[in-house]
């Protein structure tokens, strides 16, 4: 048998959720809408027409799941606020008359019942669920929504900073305006292609101003508890290596404009405090309409130091230079348009997930020694999204037997400890994801859980990978 992964002894094991993907309960107890309602209840927006209106019913069970996570032995629990449950409208308004009560009660439980069961909750302050009120009002295009972003970080650092000592910012910034915005594959679905470049900003501008509110505002509780500890502020970017088909110039220069434009131009501006090349910053500056001082004091902001920075890591990408007559759709989830300087390639003679994603573990450590070489000052890392999807099913006896999901995040934590090897601090892992959810435009056809979850039923089944997981985290805990 292939031998578990030794990780320091200061290593914290965790998994991670997302409001949008778990909670459901989409009209309960005074949420408003957000973004990604609008968009799933447009046809043909998501596979099979499902949307995130009941999900995992996790805003009932939340007591049942958080059990599991207690059971399940994790030091850690990372999860998103919705922040359409608790600002339904967007904005806190004056003496605090735009916020929902129920909303922010519903966190403050989930914060308590996590640290009852010995976990440290970890939030995610935006992960994509934009309320669509203040869409309406030009969402991240406008710099009104980096302010708003910052406001809602403040109440809800006065809310539960006291319990919570370790909170992320925005997830993912590169896919959300990939995605979202250049593209119509997620909300809000703009396609707006390089028009973009001023969300980008906007949401790394909203980021810097979340990171000020929340050292203004929490009160982080002593002590070595799950909840204790100093305050700690950081965000989630999703990284990956971007390989060249060929070693040709054509192919090469493709391959680095598509690394800037997905991976640096969204951590340089935080780790640096500069844009990735000067003409990145011009093309930013002109089309968010900012003179230089206005940019260079923005990037300030931007750059706030931080105490950790979230990887979140699934796949590399391998590009090319685009070829005449050449179908590119079908490589990634998302096609990239015919007309960018770039196009994505299939990565061949590799095991695929069930998502049909390559499973590349190494591309992990090669990412987070990548990191760890560009910026000398980077903060501690935690792999806040490694996960993978297998359809497994329950067979007899209601077992979930998902081995192939076991080989996987057991590489993936053996890459990890070859990055640590390499002279990377990596302090903790978060397996995405903690039971099966809503996976954005594929709906419920992925399942990328530690326990099965049964849409029919809603019952909770502990897939062999959950048991796995246990035992190792309590064979790491034992220093065995």
């Amino acid at each position: 048998m292939t031998p578990e992964p030794v990780l320091p002894p200061h290593f914290r094991f965790g998994t991670a959720t997302a409001a949008a993907q778990v909670e459901g309960a989409a009209d309960t107890d005074g949420r408003g809408p957000s973004i990604w309602d609008t968009f799933c209840s447009e046809p043909g927006r998501v596979r099979g027409g499902d949307t995130p209106t009941v999900a995992c019913d996790h805003y009932h069970r939340m007591p049942e799941d958080v059990a599991m996570l207690g059971e399940l032995g994790v030091d850690e629990y990372r999860f998103s606020i919705s922040w359409s449950r608790v600002l339904p409208g967007g904005l806190r308004g004056t003496d605090d008359e735009g916020v929902n009560r129920a909303g922010l009660d519903f966190y403050s439980r989930l914060v308590d019942e996590l640290l009852s069961a010995g976990v440290r909750p970890v939030p995610t302050l935006y992960h994509w669920d934009l309320p669509q009120a203040l869409q309406d009002a030009g969402g991240w295009l406008e710099r009104a929504t980096s302010e708003a972003l910052g406001d809602y970080a403040a109440l809800l650092a006065e809310t539960l900073g006291d319990r919570v000592t370790r909170w992320l910012t925005l997830n993912e910034m590169n896919v959300h305006t990939l995605y979202g915005h250049a593209l119509t594959d997620h909300a809000p679905a703009l396609g707006m292609g390089l028009d973009c470049l001023p969300v980008a900003h906007n949401l790394l501008r909203a980021h810097g101003l979340a990171v000020d509110a929340i050292r203004g505002a929490a009160r982080p509780a002593g002590g070595d508890g799950a909840g204790g500890g100093p305050l700690e502020v950081g965000v989630v970017q999703q990284h990956f290596p971007v390989l060249p088909a060929t070693d040709s110039e054509e192919d090469t220069g493709a391959a680095d404009l598509f690394r800037i434009l997905t991976n640096w131009l969204f951590s340089d501006p935080i780790l640096r405090g500069a844009y990735p090349e000067a003409w990145v910053a011009e093309m930013v500056a002109a089309s968010a309409g900012l003179t230089s001082d206005q940019l260079a004091a923005d990037l300030a902001v931007i750059s706030r130091p931080l105490d950790l920075y979230g990887v979140n890591y699934y796949e590399p990408t391998r590009i090319e230079a685009p070829r005449p007559d050449k179908d590119y759709s079908g490589v990634l989830e998302v096609d990239i348009p015919a007309d960018m300087p770039f196009s994505p390639v299939r990565i061949e003679g590799v095991e695929r997930t069930d998502f049909d994603w390559p499973v590349i573990p190494s591309g992990l450590r090669d990412i987070l020694v990548t990191l760890h070489e560009r910026y000398p000052g980077l903060p501690p890392v935690v792999v806040t999204e490694n996960g993978c999807s297998y359809h497994d099913e329950p067979g007899d006896g209601g077992r979930v037997r998902d081995d192939r999901r076991i080989a996987f995040q057991r590489a993936h934590l053996a890459a990890v400890a070859e990055a640590i090897d390499a002279g990377v601090d990596v302090r903790g892992y978060y397996v995405w994801s903690a039971m099966d959810n809503f996976e954005w435009a594929a709906g419920y056809a992925e399942r990328f859980g530690l326990v099965h979850v049964d849409r029919a039923t809603q019952s909770r089944t502990r897939k062999d990978s959950w048991h796995w997981y246990r035992e190792l985290i309590a064979a790491h805990r034992a220093g065995r």
